[in-house]
């Protein structure tokens, strides 16, 4: 085996070579039969969200050219912020991850889509798709975890500069587009190495700045002024609708890979792992948010960031319908399903983003961070 946890308790001592195929055919099985099943409700599904955000947006736009008038302010800034939010979460994610390009549309393909946001869409899916969703929660090679400013497990060396990483994810939470575009190019390794001058980065680097531009100039100059006297009220709203969809956008993702129950894995542990393993890891990294339709079509279905990571190339529209199958695999297997509120969850995050940014406790009190009761983890019981 090479799955191994780096926590003193190790969820998978209980399962075998076999027990892990056995998983990973099941979980085969699941995927198989959604890929067949692909259809035009899920074609219909998606092109109806899309008619729906585009005219969200415009109309939201519309009602800000009043927006010196406070209820029109506050109605178009509201709309502004979903519409934003659909366009990066529920949209230009699960687009970008190819879901929908088994439609063989040329507008909602993987290879032609942009969205509302400074990363472009090319180097997104190099880091998220290629990178991210193959070392999930490995730490030091998956950038998603902790976006590399924070620490993110105990067992990593504490340093005083540490102690401001609750304020540095704080930050980044209200820049997150931006944050998200500087380690999409590795901004800060190619600053520590001094490497800033290699072609390829500063190709990456001067499509970043271009995409800002298009979206500086779009968000906080043409509508802007499109509004005339509204002008200066319009910027406002419009900074506030990105500052709500980044801020969202923060929380869902940080649910997702760093609430209490996630585990994470050293970099040794993956190596020569099979498909089994990889699934394993795809399930104890991973932490899922309980919630209605509105909260999962908000959180873009991250908030069955299990089953995303289990399945990035399935339509999202389907990860709830295929979370209950999942879970009792997890049952079957007798592994524990993270799962919580979004309060909770978001609790849980921030409190491991705070405990972590302390020196660890002595060696004979608690662990870092698992006496954490802010999330629940479904019982596990060995089929």
């Amino acid at each position: 085996m090479t799955v191994i946890q780096k926590k003193p308790h190790n969820p998978i001592a209980h399962l075998t070579e076999a027990d892990i195929e056995a998983l990973a055919a099941d979980l085969d099985a699941i995927r198989d039969r959604v890929i067949a099943s692909r259809g035009e409700r899920d074609a219909a599904y998606i092109r109806r969200l899309i008619a729906t955000q585009r005219k969200l947006e415009l109309g939201s736009r519309v009602v800000l050219l009043f927006s010196l008038f406070p209820p029109a302010w506050v109605v178009g800034t509201a709309g502004l912020a979903v519409a934003k939010i659909l366009d990066n979460m529920e949209i230009g994610h699960n687009v970008l991850h190819g879901q929908w390009d088994w439609m063989r549309d040329p507008k909602i393909h993987s290879t032609t889509w942009e969205w509302d946001h400074v990363s472009p869409a090319e180097q997104w899916k190099q880091s998220h798709n290629e990178l991210h969703h193959k070392y999930t929660n490995v730490v030091g090679r998956d950038n998603d975890l902790g976006y590399g400013i924070m620490r993110v497990d105990e067992d990593q060396p504490w340093l005083p500069m540490h102690l401001g990483q609750p304020l540095w994810n704080l930050v980044n939470a209200c820049f997150f587009e931006y944050g998200i575009a500087a380690y999409d190019m590795e901004l800060g390794r190619h600053l520590q190495e001094k490497t800033t001058r290699d072609p390829v980065f500063r190709r990456r680097g001067k499509a970043v700045l271009r995409k800002i531009r298009r979206q500086v100039l779009k968000d906080y100059v043409l509508h802007p002024l499109l509004s005339g006297p509204s002008f200066l009220s319009t910027l406002a709203a419009t900074f506030t609708a990105n500052l709500v969809r980044n801020l969202w956008s923060h929380s869902v993702i940080m649910c997702g890979h760093f609430p209490s129950g996630v585990e994470t894995f050293e970099k040794t542990s993956i190596e020569g792992e099979t498909k089994g393993e990889w699934y394993l890891r795809q399930m104890l990294g991973s932490g899922n948010i309980r919630g209605g339709r509105l909260l999962h079509l908000m959180a873009g279905n991250l908030s069955h960031q299990i089953e995303h990571h289990l399945f990035p190339d399935l339509p999202s529209n389907r990860y709830g319908e295929i979370a209950p199958e999942v879970r009792e695999v997890f049952r079957r297997y007798g592994l524990s399903y993270t799962t919580g509120s979004l309060p909770r969850q978001v609790a849980s995050a921030w409190w491991k983003v705070i405990r972590l940014s302390l020196p660890n406790r002595s060696a004979t009190g608690p662990r870092a961070v698992d006496d954490q009761p802010a999330v629940t983890r479904e019982p596990s019981l060995v089929g």
